[in-house]
């Protein structure tokens, strides 16, 4: 085990165990005004068990979990489908049907956050497939095939969860993937194009639901249902605008603070990058931007170095997640993306999501190892 742990990517690992314990931080002083340290435990049990699920996913051997497609197929779909049953958490309690609740877990569990990791990589899986025994993936059969299983996953998620967030996460990593792959950008542009126009004509015969065009309306007019679908982000602008540059102090924010219903709403979840405006401030704020771009960036450098496209495929997955995430959430809390339930990675409250991407950047540091050791072994003597 000690061997393991020394043959991990020890910065990636530090970097992520920086990010977790600053939000842990913040977690506690956002849920301060309930007396309760709940969160603040479950959180810190969930970065202890991620660490564990880094080292050993980092001994994973892909290849041989890839081999066997037809199970991680049926474990992504079988896992979104446990929705359905009664281990399902319905809307009443959390907005949407996206979660597990399970006898003796002390956080629900998002089908999502699990997908997410075996999704990467049975498309990487696909992506190299296809450049292997096609040998162009310029063609328009190529991208058909991986746009419908995306496509395919995304819409089963969104029929049975209603979880239109977690959705688009699929889709940005689909499009992030395919880019990497080498895709014709004429494939892009058609697919944008239809996209765009069956999203316009499901708006104009009113086939989107109005929660979901006000969440829209109030991009583009703050003044917009203010006490309704624009609540959460004047409140959030609020608490941003009041920090000033450095804060008015950790465990002093004016909203973080107050057990009032009129103050931050979701602050330990989507709104977690509120919370560190108002009480760290703009200093605070790049604190938390430098960390999450250091990972990407390590991510994203493990990807140019591996010695696969297969494991090349998969860090850019990694690192898609990764960046979705960040600039939606960011977006949300400063009232230029529509309020979808993205969490800030490694920083907000959520033990499932924080223990899965633990697993999915032990998975990158596991590609880093094999890379090195290939490049070793093919060393000139």
């Amino acid at each position: 085990m000690i061997d393991s742990f020394q043959q991990a990517d020890l910065v990636l690992l530090g970097l992520c165990c920086a990010s977790s314990l600053y939000g842990i931080a913040l977690i506690f002083s956002a849920t301060r005004y309930r007396g309760s340290n709940r969160s603040v435990v479950v959180q810190t049990a969930a970065l202890g068990l991620g660490i564990l699920a880094y080292v050993l996913m980092s001994r994973v051997d892909l290849e041989s979990l890839v081999k066997r497609w037809r199970w991680v197929a049926a474990f992504n779909v079988g896992l979104i489908l446990l929705l359905l049953t009664p281990l399902g958490v319905g809307a009443e309690q959390v907005g949407n049907n996206a979660w597990l609740q399970i006898p003796g877990i002390p956080f629900n569990i998002g089908p999502a956050e699990v997908v997410k990791v075996t999704f990467i990589l049975l498309l990487a899986r696909q992506l190299e497939w296809l450049r292997e025994e096609r040998q162009d993936l310029r063609s328009f059969s190529s991208a058909l095939v991986v746009a419908a299983h995306a496509l395919g996953l995304m819409g089963l998620y969104v029929v049975i969860s209603g979880d239109m967030g977690n959705a688009l996460v699929f889709f940005f990593i689909f499009l992030c993937m395919a880019f990497a792959a080498g895709f014709a950008l004429r494939w892009f542009a058609l697919l944008f194009a239809a996209l765009g126009g069956a999203g316009a004509a499901a708006w104009t015969l009113g086939l989107v639901p109005e929660y979901q065009k006000a969440r829209f309306r109030v991009l583009f007019d703050h003044d917009y249902d203010p006490l309704g679908k624009g609540w959460h982000q004047s409140r959030s602008m609020l608490a941003i605008g009041s920090g000033g540059v450095f804060g008015q102090g950790y465990l002093h924010g004016t909203q973080t603070q107050s057990a009032s219903g009129y103050s931050l709403p979701e602050r330990h979840t989507d709104f977690i990058f509120a919370v560190c405006a108002e009480e760290l401030g703009l200093v605070g704020c790049l604190v938390v931007m430098v960390l999450l771009a250091a990972i990407i960036f390590r991510v994203l450098l493990i990807a140019k170095n591996a010695s696969t496209p297969f494991h090349r495929y998969v860090c850019v997955g990694m690192a898609g997640m990764l960046i979705f995430q960040t600039v939606i959430n960011i977006g949300m809390c400063l009232y230029v993306m529509p309020v979808i339930g993205i969490t800030l990675p490694f920083f907000s409250y959520g033990g499932s999501s924080l223990l899965t991407l633990f697993a999915a950047m032990g998975v990158v540091s596991g590609i880093k190892k094999r890379s090195i050791a290939v490049r070793r072994h093919r060393k000139p003597l």
